[in-house]
């Protein structure tokens, strides 16, 4: 005698079908995050959640970026459900880092900047990344270094010289973002730069370019000769 399937069952094991079926694309954001929760919370219908987590927030990216002590007020979201939300996009994140390690950063352009998109574009602070480069533009590591508003005062390139050394690193491409989504270099962006580009120049390391990440977009300060 077979089993019968209650309604909110029924309902994620369609969402299941549907995902091996047609793929994540075939789903809207509220879907997805269904689909995460369920994982954590196989037995209950976690629709409602869902919905009021993208109402919040607005996207799929800010949820998945949004800090966990915002996601604990959400009623009905616990520990489990925070965890299930958050562990696919450090995953996607470890993916798109080791994609890049020992690669060619010409020819591996692309990836990168898929992998500081979804590192990068929903944090609500500015976060500084250096990019460490060997002799043949290969990528050695890209580490984040420094977070907060990006001024002369917060960037220290003492650490960022050590980390060169450490890495025996030939070159380097800086990187932050501006939450608000504008490519603009701003006055302190074209400071930091300058004054890295300083101590940098000490122990014959170039930097090659520095990238503003802003939303999807980003500005290059050497496609614009600001290096």
């Amino acid at each position: 005698m077979s089993r019968i399937m209650a309604p909110s069952e029924g309902h994620r094991q369609r969402l299941r079908d549907r995902f091996f079926q047609n793929g994540i694309e075939s789903f809207h954001d509220y879907e997805v995050i269904e689909l995460l929760l369920t994982l954590s919370t196989p037995r209950k219908d976690m629709k409602p959640q869902a919905k009021e987590l993208i109402r919040r927030f607005g996207s799929l990216a800010s949820v998945l970026e949004a800090p966990t002590s915002v996601l604990m007020d959400v009623k009905g979201l616990g520990t489990a459900n925070i965890f299930a939300l958050k562990l696919p996009h450090a995953v996607g994140r470890r993916y798109l880092s080791e994609q890049t390690k020992g690669k060619d950063y010409l020819r591996s352009s692309k990836t990168v900047k898929d992998y500081l998109t979804h590192n990068l574009r929903e944090r609500n602070r500015e976060v500084f990344m250096v990019i460490f480069l060997d002799g043949q533009n290969q990528i050695i590591k890209m580490e984040e270094l420094f977070s907060g508003s990006l001024t002369t005062s917060a960037i220290y390139p003492r650490e960022v010289v050590q980390k060169v050394l450490d890495y025996d690193a030939a070159s380097v491409i800086l990187v932050h973002n501006h939450p608000s989504g504008s490519l603009t270099p701003s006055g302190s962006d074209r400071a930091v730069t300058k004054k890295l580009q300083t101590a940098l120049a000490a122990i014959d390391v170039e930097i090659l370019d520095h990238l503003i990440v802003g939303g999807n977009e980003f500005f290059s300060f050497a496609d614009h000769r600001l290096l």
